[in-house]
């Protein structure tokens, strides 16, 4: 493979050569801080102009396109590096709007060198893109966002972002720039995700998951997630399938599956060993007793009790007898160490109730902070990813190898991942489910992955979002306002757009000059990208409008119906109260789109022959009120009173042939998902676009008349407040072992088999 290598300090950077060597994967990238210009290593020979690196890794591909086209763009990109003047750069950009009114991209049907080297010189030109923001270029934007959104390329600008904020990191570091790991072996890296299989995976968990999954396939290494099932009080194996199932929803795939349950006979063994060597003890100290002498530093009574006493009470546990369940077993480190994680922790406890994977084999279980440490280094672990809340617990960590006589595994930590108005206790999310103000796990109000993904967020975004994040260790409450804007930086350029208009608010309108009877014709559902498909538009004399733009016409005024033309208003009929119940038009096909102030969607009429179909539309607020609950807040206190508001209306025929999970836009209504037919009709879900007003709590604002909504109170809970199960998903199953969900509302996903239990 060719070897790319750039600084950071390059001005303007490499954007063009960075990039296609990203997409394409023909280079490793490495960042030498003392490089002053780029250069491609490849087969005994090294370029070093930019423009000359990407033809020839577009060479390496089918991306070099019409090389005499192609030209032309590669003398483009030349001069906009250089422009400075705003008159010349506000002709170059309308220059290329213009080349790119009918196009998806600068030469062919797909992205080429031209595509690439045009877009690294308008990213590192600060004056051009301070312009495009001001969207004077539609369509010159429209492309620029497109790649800008691809995986590859978020991933290249999160590491150099990354790369920037991290200089005193290695000189020299592989793809992931400032995301590598401390002492990491290309091929022999091995990371995990161990997730308790108590409940269902959020968007909380999702950056950990992501970052193993990243950091495994950047080292060529290996992925093990892990069921830390360490607690049969809480734990059940049809947590252990959702999980998997929630990961394959993020398209993370585990190189195996394994559980601390696998380790139970030898984390016995190195308990037995610890107490032996007089590293560990057992302990009848009260809870409460026991939190107050560690907080104060005070030894326990038993802390000094012989090796044979130790062994006698662990016995004891381990049979499950009234006696042992009175006991525990704690590490003997220290008292008071002013790091009150290493004061004596407890490494294991009793509990007689039976495993769902042991059965009643163990009375004796090891604690999360034993067993992880050990279990990690007996797998193979290379580096333990986890969040820095656990960071006072890292000298416990490494304490637990080195008494256990193991191979030390590195500690990557990383901030955790914290939104507004948003729950990821399991606790509290466990009381909206059990209280039925949500439909189950799979909500679209919910933080969970399944929630999330039904409301329509994608796993591109999603990715990108958490790489974007990954070595950040500030603790924040990040609004939602950026990852749903990365979303619909993605589903923008292939979301096929359709039209809808609300029934109890369609008013009829006559256009005199319109066919005789309904026609039909095709268009693209996307008309800057034809790769998206056709769809059927029924053109008649008889169409509805929405009350809002009907209200707004003029007398006389001309208007442009989108994707027909021009008509002129003659004529508006209005009831005592200002509802405007009839509009007569004159087609005007002659008229000029360009000069008309309003452009408006519209729906034939149904007929016989033409029905429209009934769909459901259904924006969600947030659960709670208040931005960050506290520890001791009541949640019942900040229950959001209303958190579902539909309204029903008429859409395109075209909607009819989509599928649960498809998303498009309803044109001037925004981005929607497809979630599944309910009472004869098919139901949407709003995706939020990121903008202030699409993400602002709603609570405590008047909303208007709605059609229908729901509350969130138990006080007014209502069969709407429990959206029926989706089959939004269909994925194969996982586990061997079919098994009942604990709800019966989860019935989105079927799997065949991946791995064995």
């Amino acid at each position: 493979m060719a070897t790319l290598t750039v600084s950071t300090k390059q001005s303007p950077f490499p954007y063009a050569a960075a990039a296609i060597a990203a997409y394409t994967q023909k280079a490793e990238i490495v960042l030498d801080e003392s490089a002053t210009q780029p250069s491609l290593a490849a087969a005994g020979s090294t370029l070093t102009d930019e423009d000359a690196i990407v033809q020839s890794l577009a060479q390496e591909t089918d991306l070099a396109g019409d090389s005499a086209k192609s030209l032309s763009f590669f003398a483009l990109a030349k001069n906009l590096r250089t422009l400075a003047a705003f008159p010349e750069i506000v002709t170059a950009l309308d220059s290329l709007d213009d080349h790119l009114a009918f196009r998806t991209f600068l030469v062919g049907h797909d992205i080429t060198a031209a595509d690439w080297v045009v877009w690294g010189a308008l990213k590192g030109n600060i004056k051009i893109l301070g312009l495009l923001k001001n969207n004077q270029h539609p369509h010159v934007l429209r492309w620029f966002s497109h790649l800008d959104s691809l995986k590859s390329t978020q991933t290249l600008l999160a590491d150099i972002v990354s790369a920037k904020a991290n200089k005193a990191r290695s000189n020299k570091t592989a793809a992931g720039f400032a995301l590598g790991l401390q002492n990491a072996v290309d091929g022999q890296v091995v990371t995990r995700f161990p997730p308790e299989p108590s409940g269902y995976l959020h968007i909380g968990h999702t950056k950990a998951a992501i970052l193993n999954q990243y950091f495994a396939k950047m080292y060529h290494g290996k992925l093990i997630i892990r069921f830390d099932d360490t607690n049969p009080t809480k734990e059940r194996s049809e947590f252990e399938q959702t999980i998997l199932e929630d990961l394959k929803l993020l398209d993370i795939q585990a190189d195996v599956v394994t559980h601390t349950s696998d380790h139970f006979d030898t984390l016995y063994d190195y308990a037995i060993k610890m107490i032996k060597e007089g590293k560990a003890y057992a302990d009848d100290t009260e809870q409460q007793q026991m939190r107050d002498e560690r907080f104060n530093g005070i030894a326990s009574k038993h802390r000094n009790d012989s090796v044979e006493d130790n062994l006698k009470h662990f016995e004891e546990m381990k049979a499950g007898t009234p006696e042992g369940l009175r006991w525990c077993i704690r590490a003997k480190i220290s008292v008071d160490d002013p790091n009150k994680a290493m004061r004596d922790p407890v490494i294991y406890r009793c509990n007689p109730l039976p495993h769902h994977r042991t059965g009643d084999k163990w009375k004796i279980y090891p604690t999360y902070d034993f067993a992880c440490p050990i279990v990690d280094s007996i797998e193979g672990v290379t580096h333990a990813l986890r969040t820095n809340e656990y960071r006072d617990r890292n000298a416990q960590y490494y304490w637990m190898i080195e008494a256990a006589g193991l191979r030390k595994v590195h500690i990557w930590d990383f901030s955790r991942l914290n939104f507004v108005y948003t729950l990821l206790s399991k606790r509290k999310l466990h009381w909206f489910v059990d209280q039925k103000l949500v439909g189950g796990w799979d909500d679209p109000r919910f933080p969970t992955v399944r929630g999330i993904r039904r409301r329509g967020m994608t796993v591109e975004a999603l990715t990108q979002f958490m790489l974007s994040q990954g070595p950040s260790q500030a603790v924040v409450s990040l609004e939602w306002d950026s990852i749903w804007t990365l979303n619909k930086k993605i589903i923008d350029p292939i979301a096929p757009r359709h039209w809808a208009v609300v029934k109890d608010k369609a008013v009829p309108v006559k256009i005199n000059g319109g066919p005789s009877s309904p026609e039909v014709k095709l268009l693209p559902k996307h008309k800057k990208n034809p790769d998206v498909g056709e769809k059927k538009t029924v053109y008649s004399s008889n169409i509805l409008v929405e009350q809002e733009d009907a209200a707004s016409f003029e007398d006389n005024e001309e208007i442009t119906l989108m994707d027909w033309g021009n008509a002129i208003v003659r004529s508006k009929e209005v009831d005592a109260s200002g509802v405007v119940t009839s509009i007569t038009m004159d087609l005007n096909l002659e008229g000029d789109f360009r000069k008309t102030k309003k452009k408006i969607t519209w729906l034939a009429q149904p007929t016989a022959d033409h029905p429209l179909p009934s769909v459901t539309l259904v924006d969600f607020d947030y659960l709670i009120t208040k931005k960050k609950l506290e520890e001791n807040d009541n949640v019942a206190d900040f229950v959001t009173p209303v958190t579902e508001f539909k309204e029903f209306a008429y859409a395109d025929a075209n909607v009819l042939e989509l599928k649960p999970g498809d998303i498009i836009q309803f044109e001037r209504k925004g981005y929607y998902i497809y979630d599944n037919e309910k009472n004869g009709e098919r139901e949407f879900f709003k995706i939020p676009d990121g903008r202030a007003a699409g993400i602002a709590s709603k609570a405590g604002v008047p909303t208007g008349p709605v059609s229908s909504a729901t509350s969130a109170t138990p006080a007014s809970k209502s069969s709407a407040a429990t959206p029926p199960p989706t089959s939004m998903y269909s994925i194969k199953n996982i586990h061997e072992t079919q098994f009942k969900p604990e709800l019966d509302s989860i019935k989105m996903y079927q799997m065949d088999p991946i791995y064995k239990a």
